[in-house]
């Protein structure tokens, strides 16, 4: 058991969190979104890492343990374990998450994801709503994650964002400062 001393230094460390962007667009707004939560989390004294799914060469999952060909599957497990908790960003493809998302998340196992505390984020392109997000809660429960109550989904996000990548609406700006402080106090509590 852990004396008071060791838990206070395991709450003051930095608390580590990996975003994780789930779609191959260019312009991505999703990509967008993640960055600005990252952004918030690091203002929050999070250390933040973004893995950039357009950077990645991953192979689609066919349930093999091993992707020896593929060193990125490596690298994606290696630092999704090493994170204290996430960030799942997702476009909303046909009411669902995008499949390179959902991908990325199947070329992971229990040991990379189980314990992690997971903020969910999305863009569309019509009216909000969150089919995307509570199909990846589905996705991060079975995995044994946690998944904090609080989530963002931008609808319209053609017209949601300033030419430097802010988000115009207030209330919707406020609403992913809590949104980032959900997740670092939900992981600190975790952690703890």
């Amino acid at each position: 058991m852990a004396t008071n001393l060791e838990a206070f230094c395991m709450n003051s460390s930095p608390i580590k969190i990996v975003g994780i962007g789930g779609s191959l667009r260019p312009q991505s707004y999703s990509q967008q979104l993640l960055s600005l939560t990252g952004d918030r989390l690091q203002a929050l004294g999070a250390t933040v890492q973004i893995l950039d799914l357009r950077q990645l060469n991953l192979p689609f999952c066919n349930g093999d343990k091993e992707y020896s060909d593929y060193p990125d599957v490596e690298k994606l497990r290696q630092t999704v374990q090493q994170a204290d908790g996430l960030v799942l960003s997702t476009p909303e493809y046909h009411g669902g998450a995008s499949g390179v998302l959902k991908n990325a998340l199947d070329l992971m196992s229990f040991d990379q994801l189980s314990g992690k505390v997971t903020g969910l984020i999305s863009v569309l392109g019509g009216s909000a709503n969150s089919n995307a997000l509570n199909e990846l809660r589905v996705v991060m429960r079975w995995v044994h994650a946690w998944v904090i109550p609080e989530q963002v989904a931008v609808g319209q996000a053609w017209r949601a964002f300033t030419p430097d990548g802010k988000l115009l609406d207030k209330d919707l700006s406020e609403r992913l400062d809590r949104f980032a402080t959900s997740l670092i106090d939900n992981t600190r509590k975790l952690r703890a």
